[in-house]
């Protein structure tokens, strides 16, 4: 059941669990799909920091880490008073499905319909872009970043 306050996005992603949850708590595979600088410390009380363009940062703080099912983090921005650090929560749920996992990303807290909307839009492209990156292709450049992160290759598979 979708909570109307609750912004829900969902991908399937060609990989295990144990292979996708790495890319929400390892600093160097999460800028390969978002952001171009992480400070991750994946455990409750551990901060998530993630670097963006023009000094826009996401700040937050682990909550609950259970790899390789589920993560829980607060979020928010640290230009933006209306999602501000730590305001909101993002829970991350890894199923195993059909050969692959579905990834289930659901943002509460959100204050508005035009937060949840623009969120919404956010979310839907930087998970594209990670299960492009753990599928073991380059996703490009992150439009929201203003450097690039150099890729290991990926004739080995994903990383």
């Amino acid at each position: 059941m979708i909570e109307a306050d609750v912004l829900e996005v969902s991908v399937h992603i060609a990989a295990e669990p144990e292979t996708v949850f790495p890319y929400f708590t390892d600093p160097v595979r999460y800028v390969q799909w978002m952001g171009e600088h992480a400070t991750l410390e994946p455990e409750p009380g551990g901060v998530y920091r993630v670097s963006m363009r023009d000094g826009v940062e996401v700040l937050g703080e682990f909550v609950e880490v259970d790899p390789p099912r589920r993560l829980v983090f607060t979020w928010g921005w640290t230009q933006d008073q209306a999602v501000a650090p730590g305001t909101t929560r993002v829970v991350v749920t890894f199923t195993a499905e059909d050969g692959g996992t579905r990834v289930l990303l659901r943002h509460h807290d959100l204050p508005d319909d035009a937060q949840r909307s623009h969120h919404g839009q956010g979310w839907e492209m930087y998970l594209a872009r990670l299960g492009v990156r753990v599928s073991g292709g380059d996703p490009g450049p992150d439009p929201n970043a203003t450097g690039t992160t150099t890729l290991p290759p990926t004739s080995s598979g994903p990383n």
